[in-house]
């Protein structure tokens, strides 16, 4: 039986011809070793035909589609026009030997080609990138490795092209400085009240927020010098004027100690850190809500931005939580309770991260495992319609979301709740409605881009018809005051001659 071989290269489709396979037979050790040696391999494997891409962005194309295990047109039409045809009923007396089993199978689907890929088809194909350079004749020296460098560049990028919007490596950073900043904000914070507590013990009574009391022992700065004046400052730090008087009075009968101006200088200046930090804080949380909005909207939706991001963080990446399981996604962040568990044969963890979520906290004791389970299996489809749908929209975690209080009242009270098909047909539903409304708006904005744009332009027109004819006369008066002047001069000129 003949073998053809055929191979994708960067500079095009070639197919080779094995003749000496019936003397090696199926022997991959005397191919291994015939492969180094080019005369030896030329008597194995000829070239039969080659097929050159046309383009840079056609080599892209094919070696895509390849790689995908796709039989692209080209493909197929290089295959029917040098093979030998398949007649139908009959065995074909050849086959095609092929790097992939994946294109393989599609070629024998689409043209009933019999293909094989084995170790004996893969070092003849060894043999033939080896030395393809030589089997094509035109090729120059150089011009094979500057083909493969451009395609593996463009394969790459192409293979690693990604949306600048939706990096979820911005939203794992941006959790875990927001994890640090609160230990950080909370530690500094205790230090704060430790420290100006030596001069006015009594504020920490008064005010309970660490960021307010920062706030206002910067207002205060020496308790002596509290007055009524005061009063307006505190009132609008504490937006509350009877605790701004609290504070006043307090200063007036404290028992703190006196601190001498370079103590106090410093408590401020880290009092003003403090603040910087906490302020830092919100626009980092803030930045963090836009982000899951690009990034997983239905995520954000459905469980929230917070806890959202904790399970992205946890997994590594928004791929990585879409590949999870619900069963996974469950007990994500509690694997040391899960191993302990494995290993001590007790129960396993209900819950991991997603035990943050309202949701939980809501539900009854027996019903915790439960909503966990069914809250872990919402998460999946949410993440996993983030993750690769083209359109971002939060059309599909609003749904979900309700689906999760609908199962809520159903272990409350017993309201049966809508299936999950109908919920999500439901929702397709509502996104083609709203493609069509935008479509609709869209043609009848271009009607009247027109209609303005055509009433410009008949405008226009006026305008220049005026202006030719408006030229015309003034072309008018002017030659008939020439003419009137030419009259007056031979008039002249006759009575001069009369005269």
């Amino acid at each position: 039986m003949k073998i053809y071989l055929l191979s994708e290269s960067p500079s095009g489709y070639g197919l080779f011809e094995g003749h000496g396979s019936d003397e090696i037979g199926q022997n991959t050790e005397a191919v291994r070793s015939s492969v180094s040696d080019l005369t030896r391999f030329g008597r194995v494997v000829q070239l039969t035909a080659f097929h050159p891409f046309q383009s840079a962005l056609d080599a892209l194309n094919q070696i895509n589609a390849v790689s995908e295990g796709y039989m692209s047109d080209e493909l197929r039409s290089f295959l029917e026009l040098n093979l030998p045809k398949v007649k139908e009923g009959k065995k074909p007396k050849f086959s095609l030997g092929v790097s992939e089993p994946k294109i393989g199978s599609c070629i024998f689907e689409a043209t009933k080609i019999p293909c094989q890929s084995n170790e004996f088809v893969h070092e003849l194909l060894r043999g033939v990138r080896q030395h393809f350079d030589r089997f094509i004749k035109d090729l120059k020296p150089g011009d094979l490795e500057k083909a493969q460098l451009g395609l593996a560049h463009s394969y790459s990028r192409a293979k690693v092209k990604f949306n600048v919007n939706r990096v979820d490596n911005m939203v794992i950073q941006a959790i875990f400085m927001l994890d640090t900043l609160d230990k950080d904000i909370n530690s500094f914070a205790m230090r704060v009240r430790e420290w100006y507590s030596w001069h006015f013990p009594e504020l920490v009574k008064i005010v309970n927020d660490n960021y307010l009391y920062a706030k206002v022992s910067k207002i205060i700065v020496d308790k002596s010098k509290l007055s009524e004046e005061h009063i307006p400052m505190l009132t609008e730090a504490l937006s509350d004027e009877d605790k701004a008087r609290e504070v006043v009075e307090a200063g007036k009968a404290s028992m703190g100690q006196d601190l001498s101006p370079v103590d106090l200088i410093n408590v401020q200046t880290f009092a003003q850190r403090v603040m910087d930090l906490a302020d830092y804080r919100k626009k980092l949380y803030d930045y963090l809500v836009t982000k899951m909005s690009d990034i997983a909207p239905n995520l954000a939706a459905l469980i929230g931005e917070m806890v959202g991001a904790r399970l992205i963080s946890h997994a590594g990446s928004l791929t990585n939580l879409a590949k999870c399981p619900s069963s996974t996604l469950q007990i994500l962040g509690a694997e040391k309770a899960l191993f302990r568990a494995l290993k001590t044969r007790g129960n396993t963890p209900k819950y991991g991260l997603i035990f943050h979520s309202s949701f939980i906290g809501r539900a009854s004791a027996k019903n915790k495992g439960r909503i966990a389970r069914f809250l872990a299996n919402k998460c999946s489809i949410a993440s996993r319609i983030d993750c690769f749908a083209d359109n971002s929209t939060t059309a599909f975690g609003e749904k979900l979301r309700e689906q999760v209080e609908e199962r809520l009242d159903f272990y409350d009270k017993g309201v049966a709740p809508r299936k999950n098909v109908d919920v999500m047909k439901e929702v397709l539903e509502n996104l083609e409605k709203k493609d069509e409304g935008e479509k609709t708006v869209n043609a009848s904005e271009k009607k009247k881009k027109r209609k303005t744009e055509e009433k410009e332009e008949e405008k226009e027109e006026e305008k220049s018809k005026k202006k030719k004819k408006k030229s015309k006369a003034v072309e008018r008066e002017e030659l008939t005051a020439t003419d009137n002047g030419h009259s007056k001069k031979k008039k002249k000129t006759k009575s001069q001659d009369d005269e």
